[in-house]
């Protein structure tokens, strides 16, 4: 399928949810957004009522090409004097990205239209983007290409006597040589990582205030997660979470590398992680709630005596699963809080983890999108610890 064709389908979905709300338009300029709705980012605003043809505003660049109207302006007040001139009126409910649009920003935006109604434009469109097209689909199988590539890779970049942030760097290195785009895109605020994350031994075990399935002490305090500068030595654990971005549309896969053999307890954890994602294969499919998905891995965990170190230790995190797409973290959670059910063509990663004190952390990550009668895995490289020579 091509990407126009694709964008109809995007926005015929967006119409509808527009309309069920009641809402007479939406006006995006968060990056993501515009990209899921135009597939390209400008600065500006891009304009979809809940029936009729889109306008894209657009203040950057002044060369902006797009198959729908264009109006380039130089501030907000100009789309009220663009609609006035053709003679349209302006919505009497409109919904902005109130979750992520400055306050100050939503005001004017208010005042632009004359203050009518507002509503949510973000929880809208995470629900939109929720549900992936055919073309969306076919970009994740091409990143997860590339992310199973540089998988392959990680093993020779390791030498002797090397740090976490060394091991990462030459991670990293391989990760852009392979084609990927370096930045990625997390929802909410106080979310900034760099390409992904690399925990070796104890650090592990540090907490950090991201909303991540682990955490890590990280360099410095403004960016408190992930490597530290731990010195890679035998008997440790190091788990690899660098995000797949080698297309728009994210991969999340984990795998655990060994430096020389790990304690028993760490293989059995790793095992249970494999053990809960076959027991979620054979379960998911649409109807299927999230937060029954997670119960049934909290039960096996429960079963295997891990309680105490699942999702973190001196901090765990209370999912097992989340959305991907445009973003990192998308809906839908695989949480006990949820009451979300899944839904075909939905893309999820399944994050059963566990860390060993004094070891590190083990345990698998994997892509997932939501097929009618199941899962299909996306992300396919060895699942199993692998040990660094």
């Amino acid at each position: 399928m091509k990407l126009s064709e694709d964008l109809q389908i995007r926005r015929m979905c967006v119409q509808n949810a527009l309309r069920r709300t009641g809402a007479e338009a939406c006006l995006l300029s968060v990056g993501v957004n515009l990209y899921y709705m135009t597939g390209s980012l400008f600065g500006g605003y891009f304009y979809l009522p809940a029936e009729g043809e889109p306008v894209v505003f657009v203040k950057r660049p002044n060369d902006f090409k797009a198959g729908d109207e264009v109006v380039f302006i130089r501030k907000p007040e100009q789309i009220a004097e663009y609609f006035a001139s053709q003679g349209r009126a302006l919505p009497r409910k409109l919904l902005l990205e109130t979750d992520e649009v400055p306050y100050n920003e939503c005001l004017r935006l208010q005042a632009v239209f004359g203050s009518p109604e507002t509503g949510n434009a973000t929880l809208l469109l995470r629900q939109a983007r929720m549900i992936k097209t055919p073309w969306e689909i076919e970009q994740f199988r091409l990143s997860a290409r590339q992310h199973a590539k540089t998988y392959s890779e990680i093993a020779s970049c390791f030498r002797k006597g090397m740090t976490d942030v060394a091991f990462q760097a030459e991670i990293e290195r391989r990760m852009r040589l392979n084609g990927s785009f370096g930045i990625f895109h997390a929802f909410g605020p106080n979310m900034d990582i760099f390409m992904g994350s690399l925990l070796a031994g104890a650090n592990a075990e540090a907490p950090s205030p991201y909303d991540f399935a682990l955490g890590g002490h990280g360099l410095t305090p403004l960016c408190p997660i992930g490597a530290n500068g731990t010195a890679l030595e035998d008997g440790m654990a190091i788990m690899v979470d660098m995000v797949g971005n080698y297309t728009p549309y994210l991969t999340d896969m984990t795998r655990v590398f060994a430096v020389g053999e790990l304690p028993e307890p760490a293989y059995r954890a790793h095992r249970t992680s494999q053990t809960i994602q076959e027991i979620v294969m054979q379960t998911a499919r649409p109807g299927v709630s999230c937060a029954a998905l997670y119960e049934l891995a909290m039960a096996e965990v429960e079963k295997e005596g891990l309680t105490d170190c699942f999702m973190g230790t001196r901090q765990q995190a209370k999912f097992v699963g989340h959305g991907i797409g445009l973003q990192i973290n998308e809906p839908p959670v695989l949480t006990p809080r949820s009451n979300e059910e899944l839904q075909m063509n939905m893309v999820f990663a399944l994050e059963p983890k566990f860390v060993i004190p004094g070891t590190g952390a083990v345990g698998i990550e994997n892509s997932f999108l939501v097929t009618a009668t199941g899962l299909e895995k996306i992300t396919r490289f060895e699942e199993d610890i692998i040990v660094l020579q």
